[in-house]
């Protein structure tokens, strides 16, 4: 978090929750859940199934690449929309989509041999895997919605809970994707994943229809602005002074991450066969979802701030040694734990911007961020995968690194994978650490803990909240 010299803090202003607000979340949660399952089950089946019949690293990773490129550009579109229309209306729309979208794909599917839609040289090909990319990608509404609907149905003190509970239902997802789409293309075929896919985003939006959430029109200022409101997201961002430097860290934290996203797949593939790889990423995915269920048990604590840099020194203490000795056991233990960490760490930051940012204007802010930190383990991916190929790999196998670094790093064949995870925990660790020294966590903590005394209409400065920070 970088010191930040933002404008005075507006606090956010939230209406009480409509009498069974909590049942109506369980049923919109479950019913995001299903949609968001079916989204990931289809779309990494697409990359599985795309790999095991052309062999083509470059095909799998175009498609990969795209999809994390889309989400992050059109994630403030996503907000700004999500912003100006009620949010039951956000969510039946993108299921609409989706529902079309994969249809379409299941209909070229069906219309056109598979080897016409497997010729990577051929228009076919991109329009398949575009159409059902599309569909996936639209579903990210719901998701931005969904963190707004948790400030429109959840008392302020039950929003860290609620947020737990959204951490659980992407380790769902993130589970049934790890397990099932290689065995729906392995035992079934890409033409069954594509009906069941069809028929489960069908029956997310025909209950999606019956669902009813209590919330009025938004209101309009009257000023014609576009799709992509960048000004009024940044605008919404500031005025919760510290905020962007939380965006900010959360989107380091992610770079990070991306050097998980490059090298945990081949280090798993080291140590186990692909098969039981497979296996142990499903197991270890339930972290998602107890770490999920813990939050929403006991909460984040008097400062979520807080709580989040904590659990992120622990996640770098983790990544850091959970590849220190070649043993298998050690490894798939730091991903459950891991796992199980992450969910906190995101509900920390959704915790803060929906009690310190105008429900009118959560969209936007929620899309930002959503638009940054999408965009940060891609690039860091990208730029770490030939680093470690062609630098620290061939260095931890030579004499000179076996000599330097052995006794540290033990032996075995992916000791440069093991150096890379060192050097990103202890980088983790230390922006952890230095970010509790920065006059941003003060300045951030001070309002959210402050914000309760004293919450000004419509978003408006609270000048007695300003004068508490200034001194």
């Amino acid at each position: 978090m970088a010191t930040s010299n933002d404008a005075p803090p507006a606090a956010a202003q939230h209406a009480d929750p409509a009498p069974g607000g909590a049942r109506t979340f369980a049923q919109v949660l479950v019913n995001t859940a299903v949609a968001n399952v079916t989204t990931s089950f289809l779309w990494f089946a697409l990359t599985f199934w795309v790999y095991l019949e052309t062999r083509s690293v470059l095909a799998t990773g175009i498609i990969g690449g795209a999809y994390m490129l889309l989400v992050a550009v059109f994630s403030m579109a996503f907000g700004t929309i999500v912003d100006r229309h009620r949010k039951h209306l956000v969510m039946v729309f993108a299921g609409a989509v989706t529902l079309v979208a994969f249809s379409i794909g299941g209909a070229l599917y069906f219309l056109f041999p598979e080897s016409t839609l497997l010729d990577l040289g051929g228009p076919m090909f991109w329009l398949f895997s575009g159409i059902i990319l599309f569909g996936a990608v639209i579903e990210n509404m719901r998701n931005i919605a969904l963190s707004t609907v948790v400030t429109l149905l959840i008392p302020v003190e039950r929003h860290a809970n609620a947020n737990g509970l959204v951490g659980t239902v992407q380790g769902l997802a993130f589970m049934v994707t790890s397990v099932f789409s290689g065995l729906a293309i392995g035992l079934l075929g890409m033409g069954w994943t594509l009906i069941i896919a069809i028929v489960l985003s069908a029956a997310a939006l025909a209950h999606l229809l019956f669902l009813r959430i209590p919330e009025d029109q938004p209101q309009q200022d009257g000023e014609r602005r576009p799709l992509v409101d960048l000004r009024g997201s940044i605008t919404a961002v500031r005025a919760a002074t510290g905020l962007f430097a939380l965006i900010i860290f959360s989107t380091f934290n992610n770079f990070i991450g991306g050097v998980y996203m490059a090298l945990m797949d081949p280090y798993g593939l080291e140590l186990f066969p692909v098969e039981v790889w497979g296996i142990v990423l499903g197991v270890t995915s339930t972290g998602f979802i107890i770490g999920g269920l813990l939050i929403a048990k006991f909460g984040l604590g008097r400062n979520p701030i807080r709580t989040m840099l904590l659990l992120v020194i622990l996640m770098g203490v983790l990544g850091a040694l959970f590849m220190i000795r070649e043993w298998w056991w050690l490894y798939a233990a730091g991903i459950w734990v891991y796992m199980a960490l992450i969910p906190a760490v995101e509900a920390s930051e959704q915790t803060v911007i929906q009690k310190l940012v105008p429900f009118r204007e959560q969209g936007r802010v929620f899309g930002f961020a959503a638009a940054f930190e999408s965009a940060a383990a891609p690039v860091t991916a990208f730029l770490i995968a030939p680093i470690a190929e062609f630098i620290i790999i061939p260095f931890m196998n030579s004499d000179a690194g076996r000599s330097s670094l052995g006794g540290l790093l033990g032996d075995g064949q992916a000791r440069g994978i093991a150096l890379v995870f060192l050097i990103a925990g202890m980088v983790m660790v230390l922006a952890a650490i230095g970010a509790f020294f920065t006059t941003s966590y003060r300045r951030l903590s001070a309002q959210y803990l402050d914000q309760a005394a004293s919450v000004p209409a419509d978003g408006e400065p609270d000048a007695t909240a300003e004068a508490q920070l200034r001194h």
